[in-house]
């Protein structure tokens, strides 16, 4: 091996200065490695502003298009706010909620007596509806072009089988002047536990003792007859492949996919198609029933003639005292800020994509509801966040 000579070159034997210049060029590199190296230990870490927070929500799904096209418009106002909502279903979210893993739950249904006490009981917990939605009796009758007409205890006594074809002569006294053919009714239901078939249910056992005292309400029943179908698509499925059929689903599904449905008898007596208008109608009795920190009410077949029937709120849930399930005063701040411009702001919205407002006494109470939000017992000052003017449709 040779040796450098590192104080004289002129006594280093032939090539030592070849190898000095290897020498030179690796002590270079690894001087380069170490301040690349001292520069990473020291380099800061990116991490997100100190006024940035993301909040979690899930839950139901029927609001769910509607709450993702919220959180687009809200941090276009609201930039340093990350918020995300997933579905999973009503029951999923109220788990969330209830593990304190999201920062709020969407439910299609008020919290039962023993999922209350999973969160602490009512002291502990506000409920309150975002927007209203409808339930529908859909069918496939070809060559029938107006809407028919039904009354809660002729679509009772269809899944019950006592009318089992469209030319029954009860059907046929309530279309005048539509020739119903001879066809056989095959009813649809969903497979699935769900909020939709809670909400159908519900109204029909108040239409029909007979439905309530052989099927009965809840978000699944044992049917006597028909075809299942999971979800709102299954049971259009169903409905779209089979002349004949009937089912129900949610107003915005069938509206979106072209499916008919029918007009149902209110408690006036007036047949009445759903329409945002028409479930805001329902909503509006709806503050009746409101009590404390949980604004919840049943919809189905309020008064007043151009109410639909078969109508339900959607409900956000979320702790009373936000320091339950967030960090900080930062995140309360922004939660309530993006609750109180959803039921405001945000209500254009919900017009827009087929979902009916809250009016204006269910707006107000909910309101007061989001404002008496606290963290660590203290009161937080919702911002009273302006998302842009959502664009009208044509």
């Amino acid at each position: 091996m040779l040796a450098i000579n590192a104080t004289s070159a002129q006594f280093a034997p032939a090539g030592t200065f070849t190898a000095r210049r290897s020498l030179g060029r690796v002590c270079a590199c690894l001087t380069a490695c170490l301040i690349m190296a001292a520069a990473a230990v020291v380099a800061p870490v990116p991490v997100m502003a100190a006024d940035d927070v993301r909040l979690q929500g899930a839950g139901a799904t029927f609001p769910q298009p509607l709450y993702e096209k919220w959180v687009v418009e809200f941090q276009k106002a609201s930039p340093t706010t990350q918020i995300s909502y997933q579905g999973g279903g009503s029951g999923a979210g109220i788990r969330a909620i209830t593990d304190k893993t999201v920062a709020f739950a969407g439910s299609d249904a008020p919290l039962n007596k023993k999922e209350l006490e999973a969160v602490g009981g009512e002291p502990a917990i506000l409920e309150f509806p975002t927007v209203a939605g409808a339930v529908v009796p859909a069918y496939n009758l070809p060559g029938v072009e107006k809407p028919i007409n039904f009354t809660g205890e002729v679509l009772a006594d269809i899944y019950l089988g006592r009318i089992s074809r469209w030319n029954d002569p009860r059907l046929v006294e309530l279309n005048a002047g539509v020739t119903l053919p001879d066809l056989a009714i095959s009813p649809v239901y969903r497979s699935d536990g769900s909020g939709t078939t809670a909400v159908f249910t519900s109204y029909l056992i108040g239409q029909s003792d007979s439905f309530k005292g052989t099927i009965g309400a809840g978000k699944q029943v044992r049917w006597p007859l028909g075809v299942g179908g999971k979800g709102n698509p299954g049971v259009a499925a169903a409905v779209q492949q089979s002349p004949g059929s009937l089912g129900y689903v949610e107003y915005n599904f069938a509206l979106e996919n072209k499916i008919a449905f029918g007009a149902v008898k209110n408690q006036a007596g007036k047949f009445v198609l759903a329409s945002p208008d028409a479930v805001t109608a329902a909503g509006a009795k709806g503050v009746d029933g409101f009590k404390g920190g949980r604004l919840i009410s049943d919809l189905w077949n309020q008064p007043g003639d151009a109410t639909y029937p078969i109508a339900s709120f959607t409900y956000i849930i979320v702790y009373r005292d936000l320091s339950q399930n967030l960090k900080t005063i930062e995140e309360a701040r922004a939660l309530a800020s993006f609750l109180r411009w959803s039921v405001t702001d945000g209500q254009a919205l919900a017009a827009q994509m087929h979902y009916a407002p809250l009016s204006s006494e269910v707006r107000e109470r909910v309101i007061a509801s989001i404002d008496s939000l606290t963290f660590a017992g203290n009161p937080i000052t919702a911002s009273k966040t302006s998302a842009p003017a959502p664009k009208s449709t044509p």
